[in-house]
């Protein structure tokens, strides 16, 4: 099962983010949204799992819950768009990771790129960072990576370029 993780695309796609979510199975998109149209083009190329985020709008929240549990291949999966970090979750991501027990928590917001183990409550933390073009990040990243027996495999960091240099938006 391939899978691409994205976030913070604050209403803007491009031909580079739907050639990759193209050729993954699933998108999982970690919130702030900020068009329904991103959603709408990720759905004709791949499944779509979403959260909505912050910044996204009535329509966003009636569409996509706020906390997304799955389990896919065997690995339960949680995406919240704000979580915080290991060591230092709120307290509403916190209670949900105690009561839910996943294996990988994914969550948006930061526009940070961080993959870690939480060693307190066992699973892999993942921020894919932001891939738009609205933020304070420089480089616009996403992840990818294999579902292989309810275990993550062969991820990659995708940098499709500098925040402030726009790529024929679709």
């Amino acid at each position: 099962m391939k899978i691409l993780v994205l976030s913070d695309t604050h209403g803007h796609i491009d031909e580079r983010i739907l050639d990759y979510a193209s050729k993954a199975d699933e998108v999982w998109h970690a919130g702030d949204i900020g068009n329904l149209s991103v959603v709408d083009q990720l759905e004709k190329v791949a499944k779509l799992r979403a959260v909505f985020g912050n910044i996204d709008g009535q329509s966003a929240r009636l569409r996509f819950p706020e906390n997304n549990f799955f389990e896919v291949d065997g690995l339960s999966v949680f995406i919240r768009h704000i979580c915080g970090y290991p060591g230092t979750y709120n307290q509403i991501t916190r209670s949900l990771i105690e009561t839910n027990k996943p294996k990988m928590v994914i969550c948006g917001h930061s526009h940070i790129l961080k993959v870690m183990r939480d060693p307190r409550y066992q699973h892999l933390h993942m921020n894919p960072g932001a891939c738009g073009i609205s933020g304070f990040h420089q480089i616009r990243t996403m992840l990818r990576f294999e579902i292989e027996a309810a275990k993550p495999t062969n991820l990659e960091v995708i940098e499709l370029g500098a925040r402030h240099i726009k790529k024929s938006p679709v």
